[in-house]
């Protein structure tokens, strides 16, 4: 299995601060965003990686991560010229997937607790040698803001929604998605929404629609932080110091 890390985009939430430098660069408590999520993926045991980004940020990529050597691990980069949707990631990486099964996470979303390390592991060595798409639903108090998921009750997704303006549910879809080789095949036949970006969320439905989609609560224990926001990037800091 292989890592990709979205840190692109244009942080208009995280204005000024992104004026000068990527979102994901910024500080969280005493390490650069992008060390979060490159370590979520690492206590899954993914050794390879892609790291996508604008043309503009991707040398202070290169500088603050190199090779990804002194980690252990290969980090190899790609551009996205411009905001054109989560899912846009799986077509960028679609030749250096080769065909193996990728494990998505984005640059701002942060995750922290006990039996992190294994439930990832476990689910990395499940996607070894099954197919399907694995996601995560995590209890929010804004569900608007986010993709959320509704499951039924014995717990098997339902339906997938992008953004509701009425919500349906208060699981959100953090942003770290497991997939099979299909991923970027689905994202290569996407039609932009109305926000004019290729959703993430409809990769997800695709997977729904064939019955293959699971989806893993993540319960107390269990931080989980999107930090594109000021008030979010303060909480996250809070919670790391």
């Amino acid at each position: 299995m292989k890592g990709i890390i979205l840190a692109g985009g244009n942080g208009t939430r995280l204005d000024p601060l992104t004026r000068a430098v990527s979102k994901h660069l910024l500080p969280v408590y005493d390490k650069p965003m992008v060390y979060y999520p490159l370590a979520t993926l690492m206590l899954a045991g993914i050794q390879e990686y892609l790291l996508i980004s604008t043309p503009s940020d991707l040398p202070a990529y290169q500088r603050l991560l190199g090779d990804g050597s002194q980690f252990g691990i290969h980090i190899h980069y790609a551009e996205q010229s411009q905001p054109r949707g989560i899912a846009e990631a799986l077509i960028i990486a679609e030749r250096w997937l080769a065909g193996q099964p990728v494990a998505l996470i984005l640059g701002d979303n942060i995750f922290h607790g006990q039996g992190l390390r294994q439930l990832l592991n476990e689910i990395r060595e499940r996607h070894m040698t099954q197919e399907g798409a694995t996601i995560f639903a995590y209890e929010v108090a804004e569900p608007s803001r986010y993709g959320v998921v509704v499951l039924n009750e014995h717990g098997a997704p339902e339906t997938i929604v992008e953004k509701p303006q009425t919500p349906i549910s208060n699981l959100a879809v953090p942003g770290l998605y497991f997939f099979d080789q299909r991923a970027a095949g689905f994202a290569q036949k996407l039609m932009p929404s109305a926000r004019g970006e290729l959703e993430i969320t409809d990769v997800n439905r695709r997977y729904l629609e064939k019955r293959c989609l699971n989806v893993v609560p993540l319960g107390r224990g269990i931080a989980w932080f999107d930090a594109g926001t000021t008030d979010a990037l303060l909480d996250v800091t809070h919670y790391m110091a």
